[in-house]
């Protein structure tokens, strides 16, 4: 079930994307090459669509996050930080300082 969200996970994020590249700005972006907009989303362009389609697509992202990361969760059922080892440090596992040589006696 989890690589069915995951695949969808990537496909919406492809989808959105694209609907904001689409969108008008101050440059045209990926507009440019889609020709007139006008005859496909009506006399008013594609602003209000295509703002729609992105909350949409936008929400839709969202949900399956969340249900992805839930899903996943709940099939693996530890943490990493379950995983860690930990030891604590005893006195052989210290480093050994190095040797100096003690300095001559001033008598």
């Amino acid at each position: 079930m989890t690589g069915f969200f995951f695949v969808l996970e990537f496909i919406l994020a492809v989808i959105i994307t694209i609907a904001v590249l689409l969108q008008k700005s101050s440059s045209i972006g990926l507009g440019a090459y889609s020709g007139s907009n006008e005859s496909l989303f009506g006399a008013k362009g594609a602003g209000g669509f295509l703002a729609k389609f992105t909350l949409v697509v936008g929400l839709l992202f969202v949900v399956n996050t969340i249900c992805l990361t839930y899903l996943y969760n709940q099939q693996s059922g530890e943490s990493l930080i379950d995983n860690v080892e930990t030891s604590s440090p005893s006195a052989n596992d210290a480093p050994i300082a190095p040797y100096a040589p003690e300095a001559p006696s001033a008598e």
